[in-house]
């Protein structure tokens, strides 16, 4: 029986999910693209990719992953989803609770179903009852849940959270994170939490005050316009002091390693072809 447990972004994690990369690929430039698309496309590069070479590098994180003790998780294959493989965006766990997401791609929301053999027996699941909020959104902060209001989560969805938290007997704020700009993904492209205390931060998407917000809460380590749109800043803590990243982040690898941590890396550049990377491909369901 699965227990979800995870208070942070960074606690030892025990069990993640992954999906493979099916062969089915988004249609980045057909007539029928969608104004979401549309808008993101102004912000995050969108490159067609090749799928074999996309689960070779997810094998490869699965490989380090389960070298170090990690259990991972294989969901089975989501018809009709060409972009299953970041099921980080699917469910999400806040202390004892897992959320299941709601989509706001009619298309991906058949990739949830894979998930019910993990549920059955699982103490405590929350369905959200309105609105649109996805994990690729949701960040652990201590007494806090930071969720971005970008393309794919809507206020009406942090309401929603807001009360199956409570109903669950979750004791924290809901925080949302406002954007400077139309057309962000998902807040783990923008703003990482890392470590204790440590997150990567674009700076140019987020207003004056959530700016203000963030140098409050954290020491920050300035991720460029290139390397966001490179999807640099979408890593996976696996530990307090470990962090894996993607083979190439170099200046963002001496910025961690300056500041004690461990970094590992992967070569993950035809996964972030399109605008995810390891938290994408990643849905952590326990953390010690």
């Amino acid at each position: 029986m699965l227990t979800p447990h995870a208070t942070s972004e960074f606690g030892a994690l025990r069990h993640v999910a992954m999906r493979y990369a099916s062969d089915l690929t988004p249609d980045l430039d057909g007539p029928d693209i969608s104004p979401v698309l549309t808008r993101q496309k102004a912000t995050s590069s969108w490159q067609a990719y090749d799928p074999a070479t996309v689960r070779t590098q997810q094998d490869t994180l699965i490989g380090l992953l389960r070298g170090r003790g990690i259990e991972v998780t294989l969901l089975d294959a989501a018809p009709g989803s060409p972009v299953q493989h970041y099921p980080r965006d699917i469910a999400f766990v806040i202390d004892h609770l897992l959320v299941m997401a709601r989509l706001n791609a009619a298309h991906r929301r058949p990739e949830t179903d894979a998930l019910a053999p993990l549920l059955t027996g699982a103490p405590h699941v929350a369905h959200l009852d309105e609105g649109t909020i996805e994990g690729g959104d949701v960040a652990l902060h201590t007494g806090t849940v930071l969720v971005g209001l970008g393309e794919e989560t809507s206020p009406t969805g942090v309401e929603a959270l807001r009360r199956a938290l409570a109903h669950h007997g979750v004791d924290r704020e809901v925080r949302p994170v406002h954007f400077a700009t139309h057309g962000i993904v998902h807040l783990d492209d923008h703003f990482a939490i890392v470590a204790p205390g440590t997150a990567l931060i674009h700076r140019d998407v987020f207003p004056p005050t959530e700016l203000c917000w963030f140098k409050q809460h954290f020491d920050l380590i300035d991720v460029t316009v290139a390397e966001a749109r490179a999807v640099q800043t979408n890593v996976l803590a696996i530990a307090p002091d470990t962090v894996i990243i993607a083979a190439g982040s170099d200046r963002i690898r001496e910025q961690l390693t300056a500041r004690g941590l461990q970094v590992l890396t992967v070569d993950y550049r035809e996964v972030t072809r399109i605008p995810g990377s390891l938290r994408c491909t990643t849905l952590p369901l326990t953390r010690a």
